[in-house]
């Protein structure tokens, strides 16, 4: 009898047994009589999950005396390593395994042989199955195949019998299904509470029999044929280059997709009466156990890659193939995800997202900074996120302190509000000197913008009485757009970011996509043979060989400030020219417009952003050429120290209170001493209260920061007594310890300045 066939049997009689009236224990104890006859097993025992310990339920062949008294621990025997590693043990001679322990009360000194494989439901081992013969033997695959096929039906026969509860099914101890903490790197800081919603929600099998066998094998050759689609697609595309690591992966994945045996094994599956889902798993946790037995690291990967392209099958078959913002948020949101980029941040509702909880993240990861603009709060490089968190949770998260409180008890939950009021007052003190401008103590006016890149942004500019845009991310369009935004909505979103802003200044960044901000319209072009895409063809490089691109926006930004003053600025200049070649293009559009008798605007202000250290060397050919320079302080911090701001080892490895950053700062600014140009800082760094005291310290006079942070950097300005903080300054960078945060964090506590 094949392993189909015999499965297929089984699965029939377990189903008369399920479907009759007898008791639980009288539905196991036919259970574990069908299995050994089926598979002519002298034995037939099966263990369950109860209180955290392995239970004999029922048995077939050991002693009736044992059934309920027998109990083990997770990783105890070779029943508990089964449970532990949750992986199959197939022995000639079971006394010969380490992990062998002798239970007298059971009987079983006379069986030689044992194989047993776990009763795996929901990606955890809830029990055991076993069967023994006397005579030293290894099973057969077939009957190992037919085992472990039996005991994916029997996981979803026991937990519908309830002879194991929800949290026990779930894997989870007292401990995790109570109040747990978990500790994480704060990436933008605010209190959010809501209930978790994974990005990528996992596939529930909530049928494991078929009841259309014929069905199911077409429901899979359906999803075969759009996964091979979807990976053919992706070896077309020019973005995974010519030759390389690159086309290996895909390569092999193309190998899998087309792998007979992998297809066989599946239908194989289904006929033994399994679910199109249920069979894909089946699958795959046979790959899980495999992978658990490879050494060979290259191997290793491979089984990792099928496993990838296991669960790409497994979404389609089931009909998910979205993210959770296609199903939208229904209640207040704590968003859980491995990693995010910024146009899948966006498509989430931000009335509902109340946070982010990230496995990865990096401060200076772009949806970071779309997260602060959209005033979410983030934590990221969180462990045990998976493991602790289920779908539904409640979660209270404070991005502030870098935690998270899962399933918090009622009077945490209630502490929780309490800060949460707190925290509202404070904005309410903070929105009090909206219309206060900020002067230091001596009296020097320090200029407060804010960021923006959405419409919505706008209201923000009121409402913190930030003196302008100091950065308009115009890109933001573009990354919520399923095409490339056409000429005529471009410009009725420039004309609406300045009727909003009034006769404040707001400063356009032109088109910077690339590097982590990807298009779908322009992937394949972006991505082309970069393998280090943040050094690529990106922001003004790419703007500069689509010619269309930048003539488009150019066009858009000149016809809305018609009658208006327009700033421009340029991403990532490098070099002099660079800039020459942008501004041209905005000069024959000009030209353009005037030849056809357009208003034009009243004046059109240019500067660059100084994001590639190299600009630095090069600013006094520069500096006459520009009206501003903005300093963008996220990509400059992983340019000067090679620091890739998306990878999570390198996030907390470089701090912008570093000697070499501020050495650098300082010196750009020093050599603009004289120009007339104004510079500031348009990045992250300076909506921080540390960060911006040291930006202050060495010359900075404008800071463009996310509109939450108005508010608190205005309080900040008017403690500061610049000449002291200069002198500071000028201290400790004279000689200068390994980060100024120490030092700056003391001379802020002895002068009431608050800094976190």
């Amino acid at each position: 009898m094949t392993a189909a066939a015999a499965a297929r049997q089984i699965l029939l009689r377990l189903t008369e047994v399920m479907a009759s009236r007898l008791h639980a224990q009288g539905k196991l104890d036919q259970v574990v009589e069908i299995i050994g006859e089926c598979l002519s097993s002298e034995v037939c025992s099966i263990y369950l999950l109860r209180e955290g310990m392995l239970e004999l339920f029922a048995t077939r062949g050991l002693n009736q005396s044992a059934v309920h008294v027998t109990r083990m621990a997770i990783g105890e025997g070779l029943t508990g390593q089964i449970a532990r590693k949750v992986e199959t043990l197939n022995l000639a001679e079971a006394k010969a395994h380490p992990d062998f322990q002798y239970r007298p009360e059971t009987g079983e000194e006379k069986f030689h042989s044992f194989a047993g494989v776990p009763i795996v439901y929901r990606e955890r081992a809830v029990g055991v199955l076993c069967v023994q013969h006397v005579e030293p033997r290894r099973y057969e695959d077939i009957e190992i195949e037919a085992l472990q096929t039996t005991a994916m039906v029997l996981s979803e026969l026991i937990a519908n019998a309830e002879l194991i509860d929800e949290e026990e099914a779930l894997g989870l101890t007292s401990e995790m299904v109570g109040p747990q903490t978990l500790a994480g790197l704060t990436l933008v800081k605010g209190l959010g509470a809501g209930h978790a919603v994974y990005h990528q929600p996992r596939v529930e099998i909530t049928q494991v029999m078929a009841q259309d066998i014929e069905a199911e094998r077409e429901r899979v050759y359906r999803a075969f044929d759009k996964m091979r689609q979807q990976i053919d697609g992706l070896a077309s595309q020019a973005e995974f280059g010519v030759g390389g690591e690159h086309e290996e992966v895909l390569e092999t994945y193309k190998m899998f997709a087309y792998d007979e045996g992998w297809s066989r094994r599946i239908n194989e599956a289904i006929d033994a009466g399994l679910t199109a889902e249920a069979a894909i798993e089946r699958v795959q946790q046979h790959t899980r156990m495999r992978m658990r037995e490879i050494d060979d690291p290259l191997l290793a990967d491979r089984m990792h890659d099928l496993e990838d392209l296991a669960n790409r099958l497994l979404r389609i078959v089931a009909g998910q193939v979205g993210t959770a913002a296609s199903q939208g948020l229904r209640r207040d949101t704590i968003l859980i995800a491995r990693n995010l980029g910024p146009a899948e941040l966006l498509e989430y509702d931000k009335r509902r997202l109340k946070g982010v909880i990230l496995e990865e993240g990096s401060l200076t990861a772009h949806v970071v900074i779309v997260a602060r603009a959209m005033n979410v709060p983030v934590i990221g490089r969180t462990k045990g996120v998976r493991t602790t968190i289920r779908e539904g949770d409640e979660i209270l998260l404070d991005a502030s302190a870098g935690s998270a409180i899962v399933r918090p008890l009622p009077q945490v939950a209630d502490a929780f509000q309490a800060r949460f009021a707190k925290s509202r007052e404070k904005q309410a003190l903070y929105a009090q000197l909206r219309d206060v401008e900020p002067f230091t103590r001596c009296g020097t006016r320090i200029q407060v913008m804010m960021n923006a890149g959405l419409r919505d942004d706008m209201a923000a500019l009121s409402m913190t009485g930030a003196d302008g845009v100091g950065l308009f991310r115009t890109e933001f369009q573009f990354l919520v757009s399923a095409t490339l935004p056409q000429r005529e909505r471009q410009t009725r979103l420039y004309r609406d970011v300045l009727d909003a802003a009034g006769d404040k200044p707001v400063i356009f960044r032109t088109v910077d996509i690339g590097g982590d901000k990807s298009v779908p319209y322009l992937a394949s072009e972006i991505a082309a043979q970069d393998e280090n895409p943040a050094m690529g063809w990106r922001a003004l490089r790419l703007a500069l060989e689509r010619e269309g691109l930048m003539k488009i926006q150019a066009r858009s930004l000149l016809e809305a400030a018609a009658g208006r003053s327009l700033y421009v600025m340029f991403p990532m200049v490098s070099e002099p020219w660079e800039f020459d070649a942008a501004k041209q293009v905005f000069d024959e559009q000009l030209a353009f417009l005037r030849a056809q008798k357009k208003l034009l605007p009243e004046r059109i202000n240019f500067g660059a952003m100084l994001e590639v250290p190299a600009l630095a060397e090069v600013l006094d050919m520069l500096l006459p050429r520009l009206s501003f320079l903005s300093i963008g302080t996220n990509d400059l911090t992983q340019f000067l120290f090679a620091a890739d701001r998306a990878n999570p080892k390198l996030a907390e490895r470089y701090d912008w209170l570093s000697p070499s950053i501020l050495r650098f700062l300082r010196r750009v600014m020093q050599s603009s001493v004289g120009s007339g140009v104004d510079i500031g800082v348009c990045g992250e760094m300076g909506g921080r209260r540390l960060e911006a005291l040291a930006l202050l310290g060495i010359g900075y006079r404008r800071l463009s920061i996310t509109p939450a942070a108005v508010g608190p950097i205005k309080e900040l300005v008017r403690k500061v007594d610049l000449a002291e903080l200069t002198a500071a300054m000028n201290g400790w960078l004279a000689s200068p310890h390994r980060s100024l945060r120490e030092e700056l964090a003391g001379w802020a506590s002895a002068r009431d300045i608050e800094y976190d």
